[in-house]
């Protein structure tokens, strides 16, 4: 399965999270690609439709996949997806989560993250923090 996932990271080095209703954890912002989307346009979309927020700049940061990428949902469908991952610092609109999905957003320090995180959200955080904290330039 194909999609996108945005870090969206306020100015106080804060990643946005929602607590998914699905399985209960707490993810990054993203979702499959619709047919004819680039992975791009999926991450302005999903942002808008899980947020509220649009992003006024989007930069790649990686496309993951294999076995780590594996989920099974909580209603048995199983996939390997494959994900591209956008860093979002710059954005506008007002926070309001998607009911249908999620019970709540909210922002964690980068040191901080919750314990009970998506599994396939894990790697990519995990990605993010070791590239940031060994390249200080991306602060």
């Amino acid at each position: 399965m194909c999609g996108a996932c945005v870090l969206v990271i306020n100015n106080r080095r804060q990643v946005l999270m929602q607590l998914r209703k699905d399985n209960g954890c707490w993810g990054l912002i993203g979702g499959s690609m619709e047919l004819g989307e680039t992975l791009e346009q999926v991450a302005h979309r999903e942002l808008f439709e899980e947020t509220g927020l649009s992003a006024k700049n989007l930069k790649l940061i990686n496309t993951y996949s294999g076995q780590d990428f594996y989920y099974q949902y909580p209603h048995g469908d199983e996939v390997y997806n494959v994900v591209t991952a956008f860093e979002c610092k710059e954005y506008s609109g007002r926070l309001i989560h998607d009911e249908e999905e999620a019970t709540m957003l909210q922002f964690f320090p980068l040191g901080d993250l919750p314990k009970n995180i998506s599994p396939p959200d894990r790697p990519i955080l995990e990605d993010y923090i070791g590239s940031n904290s060994k390249n200080p330039s991306n602060h």
